[in-house]
């Protein structure tokens, strides 16, 4: 087939698929799953092999993604669950004090937001930062724009949170990696979005605490609450390990005897796995709770995460079937033939399906799915894969408007109407996105 029409074959997947979630308002797996089928056919994959085309896809990529978004929900649930997510908060306002509430608040979301939902951190945290408004007769503003930073960046940069790591598996970027780049972008995010405009923000539109707004905490406290360094120590074990995995060549050399061992326990699958077992014990077995409870506890974590699994693996199975119709090699002609960075091509391309359908883990799992055929055809280096990855979170984090589940989340919880969210929320998320995309395209230019 011609170049010409395998690249419309890319412009018409991405319509398709649009099409469906706004107009239809088919649900995204679905979706998802009917343009591969659609472009296979279009694309001229063998009527005998879409199938099989389309079952390697999703077990390819679910192979690995389904474990590592398990194990990480798992840990989630029990940090929240037996307060140890909330006592990070606590301790860091507490050291922190009121002047460098934001920080301490950005600081929360950060590292709270990696093994925990957006809304969830959310939900868990928002009545510190009312409680720090009645005392202090500041703008909500001040105090949330920085927690929602945090969280943010995290939600889109940092593995085991589910959009990186299904980028990375799409893409065949090595996690640790992007655990790195997602710091070293995100911090400069959380400054910039977080703490400088929140202040900004704060200083011109003031809010009190929304009267109607009245929480419920499900968190049970049959045991007694873990402690700051219990409980930032089972986020940040798995992170370090994945880590060390990634660089063990580096430190040890290639073919040393420890290495396959440091690979080993370094992957994200095993590092989840030995961080489970730390946080059944460290935040639930030591304090009261009984490995029922705990079992229960991370049980409820997987609940959420079934249908980000299948939006991921429909994810993959649309990037297959773009690299078994050729569409990998015609794209990478174009960006040679253009010059056109390949960090910014993922970004665009996130960037444009985030404006039109909303959900920043569909925007990631369907830029991914359009990216991973150029990865296979451009030979990109490990850290470059790694840029990728934040490159197509950061677009998917920018811009979010009314077609967002998260600004209607925050209008509500701040008590904004549309105009209000507009100015502070959709401008933090696009600083944050921005900011990040920028770091990781100047290390891409000059790694």
């Amino acid at each position: 087939m011609s170049p010409l029409f395998l690249s419309g074959l890319v412009v018409f997947a991405v319509i398709f698929l649009l099409v469906q979630i706004l107009y239809l308002r088919l649900d995204a797996f679905v979706a998802l799953l009917i343009t591969s089928l659609v472009v296979a056919v279009l694309g001229g994959v063998p009527a005998g092999e879409v199938i099989e085309v389309i079952t390697d896809g999703m077990g390819g990529t679910l192979g690995y993604i389904a474990v590592v978004i398990g194990l990480g929900a798992m840990i989630g649930e029990v940090l929240r669950r037996t307060g140890g997510a909330k006592e990070i908060a606590e301790a860091l306002l507490r050291r922190s004090g009121d002047e460098k509430a934001p920080w301490a608040l950005s600081l929360t979301g950060l590292i709270v937001a990696i093994p925990v939902f957006f809304d969830v951190a959310l939900v868990l945290f928002i009545p510190l930062v009312y409680s720090l408004v009645e005392r202090s007769g500041r703008s909500l503003l001040y105090y949330a724009i920085p927690l929602l930073a945090g969280i943010a960046v995290a939600h889109a940069c940092i593995p085991p949170t589910p959009g990186p790591v299904a980028v990375a598996a799409l893409i065949g970027a090595d996690l640790g990696w992007v655990i790195l780049f997602g710091f070293v972008a995100g911090i400069p995010a959380v400054l910039v979005g977080g703490i400088w405009f929140g202040r900004f923000i704060g200083n011109r539109i003031h809010l009190d605490v929304p009267e109607y707004m009245q929480l419920d905490d499900e968190i049970g406290h049959e045991g007694t609450t873990p402690s700051f360094f219990a409980s930032v120590g089972v986020i940040g074990f798995p992170l370090v390990l994945i880590l060390v995995g990634t660089v063990s060549e580096v430190w040890v050399g290639e073919g040393h005897a420890a290495e396959p061992w440091i690979t080993f326990i370094g992957h994200p699958i095993t590092a989840l796995t030995l961080a489970i077992l730390l946080t059944f014990y460290l935040v639930g077995i030591r304090h009261g709770y009984s490995m029922n409870e705990v079992r229960a506890m991370a049980r409820k974590g997987l609940e959420p995460v079934g249908m980000i699994i299948l939006v991921t693996g429909a994810g993959g199975v649309l990037g297959n079937v773009l690299i078994e119709t050729g569409v990998g090699g015609v794209l990478a002609g174009a960006m040679a033939v253009s010059n056109l960075p390949v960090v910014l091509l993922a970004f665009l391309l996130a960037t444009a399906v985030r404006v039109s359908q909303g959900s920043a883990t569909v925007s990631m799992v369907t830029a991914a799915g359009l990216m991973a055929p150029v990865a296979q055809a451009g030979d990109f280096s490990a850290p470059l894969l790694g840029m990728i990855t934040i490159a197509i979170a950061s677009g998917a984090t920018v811009l979010s408007h009314v077609n967002d589940s998260g600004f209607w989340l925050v209008s509500r919880f701040l008590g904004m109407d549309e105009a209000q969210t507009l100015k502070s929320w959709t401008v933090m998320e696009t600083l944050v996105g921005g900011v990040a995309f920028l770091v990781v395209l100047v290390l891409s230019l000059l790694i």
